[in-house]
């Protein structure tokens, strides 16, 4: 993900859609694409929980120069406007409740300008790949390393799980997720006064179909 490959065509959507005006990162991480974003231009302002994070953002050429606020990227209100707010990667599914997600919309449209947008990238839930019977898919097999998605369709929680053995010796470590449906997110988008503009199979901009594992989708906030 650190690879111009998947960079360049993430910054040229977001700096199209930016224009003149700052931008938003929710989650920004260690600024994998709020760096570049930066370089193009772009003032970018941040939201992140992480203050280890934030520190390796500070550290590398430009960190300094982007402002960080520290806090829940669902709820944290800033007080200025944006003319694009922007989520990538998955990070939407680190929100593991229905109603996080919806606060994350609604905080994104109250920081949007009349006629700015809303971007968010992450997987589509692909419940094909679930042997019948079974709620859980190997994505990772060897010596080593095990790992697999565990999902409850009931309540569309989900899972990333890891089991690594070093020395003879197992570690164990799972991170909690909720997936999320497109239409479900479009709904969320209503609820928080936006309409659905664009989306994508990635930000290459291919079309999204049905056999799309991931989308980029934008949401626009009308003008009065």
């Amino acid at each position: 993900m650190f690879q111009p490959a998947a960079i360049d065509p993430a910054v040229d959507l977001l700096a199209q859609l930016a224009g003149h005006g700052p931008a938003l990162e929710l989650a920004i991480g260690t600024g994998r694409i709020a760096l570049p974003l930066a370089r193009r231009g772009v003032p970018v302002h941040g939201i992140d929980m992480s203050r280890a994070m934030v520190a390796r953002l500070r550290a590398k050429p430009g960190g300094a120069d982007i402002p960080v606020t520290i806090g829940d990227f669902a709820t944290t209100r800033l007080d200025r406007s944006f003319s694009l707010v922007y989520l990538v990667f998955n990070t939407l599914m680190n929100l593991t409740t229905q109603a996080a997600q919806v606060d994350c919309f609604r905080n994104a449209a109250a920081h949007l300008t009349p006629g700015g947008c809303f971007l968010v990238e992450v997987m589509v839930p692909d419940l094909r790949r679930l042997p019948p019977g079974q709620d859980a898919v190997p994505f990772q097999t060897g010596q080593n390393r095990w790992a697999y998605d565990w999902y409850d369709t009931a309540t569309q929680a989900m899972s990333s799980n890891y089991l690594d053995i070093t020395d003879g010796r197992g570690q164990f470590r799972t991170f909690p997720f909720r997936y999320v449906w497109p239409a479900e997110l479009d709904l969320m988008a209503l609820l928080a006064g936006m309409r659905l503009r664009d989306r994508w199979d990635g930000f290459t901009r291919q079309p999204f179909t049905s056999e799309s594992r991931s989308h980029v989708s934008v949401w626009e906030k009308p003008a009065p």
